[in-house]
């Protein structure tokens, strides 16, 4: 049996899909992008403020379900630019220690609403 994960300390699902899904021993997030929860608009600034907004609206998400990063086992990145790797990286690791969870990053030709990164994430109970 599958359980849908909700918080209102992230976006709100646009469109058909769960923030996540409890499905036992693992939760899947969905791709998060730089939202602001309070007003669903893209947070100001660069790549490096649009990596961390992904990161704490996926923490929010991990947190309604009673797990950190710590939990996660594997993250998928979506960016926009390839070039945008190295601050995105930076951003994202300010959120995570060792050890770090399996990782894709990979660049993709559009995002929605324009923005430069989405993630998603698998997490282990």
């Amino acid at each position: 049996m599958v359980k849908a994960i909700h918080t209102n300390n992230a976006p709100q699902a646009i469109g058909p899909y769960s923030q996540a899904i409890d499905a036992g021993e693992l939760v899947f997030v969905s791709g998060q992008i730089p939202l602001n929860p309070e007003t669903m608009e893209v947070v100001e600034g660069g790549i490096a403020q649009q990596t961390e907004q992904v990161m704490k609206n996926l923490e929010a998400i991990l947190t309604e379900a009673d797990l950190s990063f710590a939990n996660v086992v594997k993250f998928t990145i979506y960016i926009s630019n390839m070039d945008d790797f190295a601050t995105i990286n930076e951003a994202y690791a300010q959120f995570l220690q060792e050890p770090y969870p399996a990782r894709a990053t990979v660049e993709v030709s559009k995002l929605p609403k324009g923005v430069g990164v989405e993630m998603d994430v698998i997490a282990k109970k």
